[in-house]
């Protein structure tokens, strides 16, 4: 068992306690840790409906129901991984630009600890704040991209710092390896037929929900394996990526989605990817009352974390 583990629900009962996620220790350390939850509660860069900013506080209260050992990969992840709630980053609501410094800034110490940042959004602008960091420590890293949106268009109203734009941000930068990246379940209507070619041209693959749904999951995660090879990748998961029947809770959806079942079994499909980072974005809580979204973003991270484990196993 690491160092950093959850208590047992036999010994704490779940709905007590301050609300970590999975009930982890809440300690600011990068001691004696394989990973650690950040929340980013920042919602400026919303072009639509706002509220991602409550994402963190949802996720880790639904993450009280999830237990340690992983059915679907056959492993206890804290007999493998050691981690904790490092708490949120002091972001600067209103103010992009101040946010990306305060998420460079909180997230380049666990980087250079080797520890592997989990951020809870937060709109999906975070993202290039963390590359940011990611950047420092691996220079150009894999973006591997679950989402419904392309998030590479180039401007909204004149602004290019929005939930819309960070990817093309990130590849003018020079922070992503487009050459192992790949963008996956994009579907919705567009603005053009531009807008897909955009994101091919920047250098990613991108693969529409329409075709996933057709070749299935297990040619889905094979594709997504022989893109990234062995790239240290950046796993970035908009919540929209899920259907809205299933995850209600986001400020942008697209019907045509994918289910709970869909979702976990695709992120399993990459086990053998070396992520050396994750955030899961765009949960607004205000809107899904039920909390089946918040819940269905806390499984997506448990999933990455049983990964994890079975690579460190």
């Amino acid at each position: 068992m690491g160092k950093y583990h959850p208590p047992s629900a036999s010994s704490t009962p779940r709905f007590a306690g301050i609300k970590t996620f999975m009930r982890l220790p809440y300690v600011k350390t990068q001691q004696d840790i394989d990973f650690a939850i950040v929340g980013i509660p920042f919602d400026t860069g919303a072009c639509f409906k706002v509220g991602a900013r409550f994402g963190p506080g949802a996720i880790r209260e639904a993450s009280a129901l999830m237990r340690n050992f992983n059915m679907n990969l056959n492993v206890d992840i804290f007999e493998y991984l050691s981690g904790v709630d490092y708490g949120d980053i002091d972001i600067v609501p209103g103010f992009i630009h101040e946010t990306y410094s305060a998420i460079e800034e909180g997230l380049t110490p666990l980087f250079d600890a080797n520890v592997m940042p989990i951020s809870l959004g937060g709109d999906h602008s975070i993202t290039l704040g963390e590359l940011r960091a990611a950047s420092k420590k691996y220079g150009p890293v894999a973006l591997v991209h679950f989402d419904s949106h392309l998030d590479t268009w180039d401007q909204y109203w004149g602004m290019k710092y929005t939930h819309g734009t960070p990817f093309r941000r990130a590849c003018e930068e020079g922070l992503i390896d487009t050459e192992h990246s790949i963008q996956i379940g994009i579907r919705g209507s567009q603005y053009s037929p531009q807008d897909i070619q955009d994101s091919e041209d920047l250098g990613f693959k991108v693969v529409t929900a329409n075709e996933i749904h057709e070749m299935g999951i297990s040619e889905t995660g094979k594709i997504i394996r022989e893109r990234v090879k062995d790239a240290n990748a950046f796993l970035s998961f908009d919540i929209d990526f899920c259907d809205p029947s299933c995850a209600p809770g986001t400020g942008t959806i697209e019907i045509g989605g994918f289910s709970g079942y869909e979702s976990i079994a695709l992120v399993r499909e990459m086990q053998a990817i070396n992520f050396i980072a994750m955030d899961l974005v765009e949960v607004l809580p205000i809107i899904d009352p039920s909390g089946r979204t918040a819940y269905m973003a806390g499984n997506i991270i448990h999933e990455v974390l049983a990964m994890k484990a079975l690579q460190k196993k």
